[in-house]
């Protein structure tokens, strides 16, 4: 059950299916005082601060190369039609489609927390990958700036940190990162999924567009911030013919290696992300959708591990063959060199939690 169906303008999800936990369930009810030439009112941006008592998430995924991981914000203002964080919003009541965009948590006092866990004398370096579940740098973080606190505590303790963002609004913390670069405690992956700006803007409406990711990978770069181009998602169909002119931008652009995951529908996106392509591409859709069942055993989406990153059978094998050779022409890396974790110091403790003797020891 669906409400509010249709394209929004500057919003990816073209449904906003009930959140799977809810026990009551709502329909829309035309009450005959909206006129059928009335403008729908703009869905306007909501974000509600959250005060976490602990910021850091380990995991042992055999999937991704990182072990501790780290969001500023619950939810994504980018809107991407694809992504595959937006079920998490079903734990706190809300729907996984425009909820997700734009009713955001910011978890306000963050660096406090990750001056208290990285202080603990347990605490085990390991780099720490900033904004995976959502864009650490998505269009709230201009006035939160919850990921620029974040990076002062890891800038100060010298922790390593991966980046992985399709912000342009990385480039204001060169003046972080760019000295961290210089003691190999941190790279930045930068998310281009097509270069085509019409599709992006359908596809990821409040992201920067393609060109700019490239500027921005370029900045980076001449900065000495090791760069990476993550091609995430592949789209079957509609983005796949892409592949090799995108791994080439983006070298030209500065990257120094690259990877790519193929799309992901877990839970609600599937239905989500195929009402999008029958609302914007209806004669591509069913090709999308066939070309990701054949990569996932008749499904739309596997889940299990060391299959739901790449998929599996004769057309996953041709993206990753294809992916493979595109790379290497193109003098592209597999992933970034390792980051240094031996350059570590346990941050002060936050203000707050010091006594009026503190500061003399």
């Amino acid at each position: 059950m669906n409400e509010r169906d249709g394209a929004v303008r500057g919003r990816g999800a073209t449904i906003q299916p009930l959140a799977r936990f809810e026990t009551t369930h709502r329909e829309p009810f035309d009450d005959g005082w909206v006129g059928d030439d009335e403008e729908p009112r703009p869905l306007r941006t909501e974000v509600t601060p959250e005060h976490p008592r602990k910021v850091l998430s380990w995991n042992q995924s055999p999937d991704v190369p990182f072990e501790l991981s780290l969001n500023p914000y619950r939810g994504c203002e980018h809107g991407c039609a694809y992504c595959f964080a937006r079920p998490a919003h079903a734990y706190v009541g809300l729907s996984p489609g425009l909820d997700f965009e734009s009713r955001l948590f910011a978890k306000v006092g963050a660096a406090d927390c990750l001056r208290r866990e990285l202080a603990r004398p347990a605490h085990r370096v390991t780099p720490l990958a900033l904004g995976i579940n959502t864009d650490a740098y998505q269009p709230v973080e201009r006035e939160w700036r919850i990921t620029r606190e974040v990076l002062e505590v890891l800038a100060e303790a010298r922790h390593p940190v991966s980046i992985v963002t399709k912000s342009a609004l990385v480039e204001r913390d060169l003046d972080l990162l760019g000295p961290m670069a210089e003691r190999g405690l941190v790279q930045v992956a930068i998310s281009v999924t097509t270069l085509d700006r019409a599709l992006s803007r359908h596809l990821e409406p409040r992201a920067a567009a393609p060109q700019r990711r490239l500027e921005t990978m370029r900045r980076l770069s001449e900065a000495g911030v090791p760069v990476a181009v993550l091609v995430a998602p592949l789209i079957p169909v509609l983005t796949d013919g892409e592949l090799e002119s995108l791994l080439d931008a983006a070298r030209e652009a500065g990257a120094t290696s690259a990877g790519y995951v193929l799309l992901r529908l877990p839970r609600e996106v599937a239905p989500l992300f195929e009402d999008w392509l029958r609302t914007h591409h209806p004669l591509k859709a069913d090709h999308v959708l066939q070309r990701l069942r054949e990569a996932h055993g008749g499904q739309l989406y596997d889940s299990s591990f060391g299959h739901r990153m790449v998929g599996a059978g004769p057309y996953a094998t041709l993206l990753r063959q294809r992916f493979r050779l595109a790379r290497r022409r193109a003098g592209l890396a597999g992933r970034l060199a390792e980051l240094d974790t031996t350059h570590f110091r346990p941050p002060a403790a936050p203000e707050a939690d010091r006594g009026p003797q503190m500061d003399l020891f």
